[in-house]
């Protein structure tokens, strides 16, 4: 991959960000470097590695979805400086 500046321009634009003249030389640099370092992972051998999508065997482990009381009313309510039977009553915020 051809790494000038034009394509550092373009990521500047993508990033929405504003780079001096010497942050650009340096993402130059560094974008080559990290570029290199890939094209090193390429020369592994893979043959007979098994294709995976993440290093773990775990699958899913959310809990069940069900339905419970998540808490008691007069409890919440009791804590409460101004209230009614079903309610808190809180100070009016918009006009």
């Amino acid at each position: 991959m051809l790494i000038d500046n034009k394509l550092i321009e373009y990521l500047e634009d993508l990033s929405y960000l504003t780079l001096s003249d010497e942050e650009k030389l340096r993402l130059e640099d560094d974008l080559r470097s990290i570029l290199k370092h890939m094209e090193r992972l390429g020369e592994l051998d893979t043959e007979g590695t098994i294709e995976c999508s993440h290093p773990f065997d775990a699958v899913n482990c959310f809990r069940d979805d069900e339905v419970t009381t998540s808490f008691r009313r007069e409890f919440i309510l009791q804590n409460a400086p101004e209230k009614n039977e079903t309610m808190i009553i809180a100070p009016k915020t918009i006009e």
